[in-house]
């Protein structure tokens, strides 16, 4: 099975791309919600999280996101434990989603494809870009949050240029109209580069 991934930063409108390729009957797996749906049912996984930041990082209701987040925000090692403990499993898990699926090829939706280096789970990157500005308007617009604590978070994140460096192909998502040709477009030539071609 083709996998493409599927990213972007914060306001690129990287979820409307995976919308529209849903729309097209493409299988499109969220590794964001699929790693939350792990952490909370997986029991080895829920054990290294419990071994590796103790007993808090669950609460009766299932995992301590808030507390969680606040502990790896700023601080790089724990991210980096948080991530070898997680990245692992959601990986195995697209792994075996992916040759379920049936089309001409899959999309993983991750944010944090390339900073993570999960890139080399997928045999394409698809980036979805969009100017400075406009992605700080919806992401506050989204998440009610201020322009400071989006402008943190976009530091955490690649730029739109070292992420176009390493993908496959672009899509500058401004205006839905143009969006929906773009989608067109690069569902197309996915088709193409997922079927076999014979020298």
């Amino acid at each position: 099975m083709y996998k493409v991934g599927l990213t972007g930063g914060i306001g690129s409108g990287k979820s409307k791309v995976a919308e529209l390729l849903r729309d097209r009957g493409v299988a499109v797996y969220d590794s964001d919600s699929r790693a939350k749906a792990l952490m909370n049912d997986d029991a080895s996984l829920r054990q290294s999280l419990i071994k590796t930041f103790g007993e808090d990082v669950f609460s009766a209701s299932g995992l301590n996101r808030k507390w969680l987040a606040e502990r790896v925000f700023n601080n790089p090692d724990e991210l980096q434990r948080l991530n070898a403990i997680v990245h692992p499993a959601v990986m195995h898990d697209f792994a075996v989603w992916a040759e379920a699926q049936s089309g001409d090829y899959v999309v993983m939706e991750s944010a944090i494809l390339l900073e993570a280096g999960l890139e080399s789970h997928v045999d394409a990157v698809v980036a979805v870009m969009a100017p400075r500005e406009l992605r700080l308007e919806r992401a506050m617009l989204r998440d009610g949050a201020s322009r400071q604590q989006i402008e943190e978070r976009m530091r955490n994140q690649l730029s739109d240029d070292q992420r176009a460096e390493r993908s496959k192909y672009a899509i500058v998502n401004i205006a839905l109209d143009d969006l929906y040709d773009d989608v067109e477009q690069l569902h197309r030539r996915l088709c193409y580069d997922a079927k076999p071609h014979h020298a």
